[in-house]
């Protein structure tokens, strides 16, 4: 124990009492979109499953995971979420729980894929978006306010039912990027990168939120990488 007479050390963070630990997991790579074949929505929203790449990358994550206590695992309406999840929760005997705000941004017209033959093709639209780092820059896209709101109350809602608990929350990159960026306060596209199957750390206590990590994909990669095309 430190004192004035042995000096004060440096300690390891640990979370403050009351506080709630969300473990937040990209969704595993999904199936490539093909122009003629747009993906299957479940309300509005694009939803494809997860590609064989994501599979593996859904059971590197999961694997990880299974050596840390997890008290709960939340998903949202979409599909990818709940097949990376799958291993997680038949490791821990945890039953999924759908969080009803944490789906991610509607894309307006570009569901269903389009959003990814746009951004790969240099779309004009897209320059636009990410020098506004605004997504409500796409036609009929969700309102970037109404997004922020939402995901701000699905993070509040889990925190108040798991207080001093470590959560498993598997989500999409987009929600990840807004949550990362109202803790820190950064711009809207600060934490837009994280990597399918990516595992980002936060800690919630009332209106204080703590990022401890963004992106580790140590259980995918041996070495550092550098995404060579912007988030999708």
């Amino acid at each position: 124990m430190s004192d004035e007479r042995n000096g004060y050390r440096q300690l390891r963070f640990t979370p403050p009492p009351g506080s709630t630990e969300l473990i937040l997991v990209r969704h595993g790579e999904s199936e490539p979109s093909h122009p003629d074949r747009p993906f299957p929505r479940v309300d509005g929203h694009g939803d494809p499953a997860l590609s064989p790449e994501g599979r593996e990358q859904a059971a590197r994550v999961c694997a990880r995971l299974a050596g840390e206590h997890i008290d709960a695992i939340y998903v949202t309406k979409l599909r990818r979420t709940h097949e990376t999840a799958a291993n997680l929760a038949l490791t821990t005997g945890l039953t999924p729980i759908v969080d009803p705000d944490l789906h991610e941004v509607h894309l307006g017209e570009w569901e269903g894929g389009a959003y990814r033959w746009h951004v790969a093709e240099g779309h004009p639209i897209a320059l636009e978006m990410y020098r506004q780092q605004r997504w409500d820059v796409i036609p009929g896209a969700e309102p970037q306010e109404e997004f922020a709101a939402r995901c701000e109350r699905g993070v509040r809602r889990i925190a108040a039912a798991h207080p001093d608990q470590r959560v498993a929350v598997f989500v999409h990159g987009g929600v990840i990027g807004q949550i990362l960026a109202h803790a820190t306060g950064a711009r809207g596209f600060a934490f837009a990168g994280a990597d399918n199957a990516s595992i980002s750390h936060l800690v919630v206590m009332g209106d204080r939120w703590m990022l401890r990590r963004f992106n580790d994909t140590t259980h995918l990669d041996e070495h550092l990488t550098v995404a060579a095309q912007p988030p999708t």
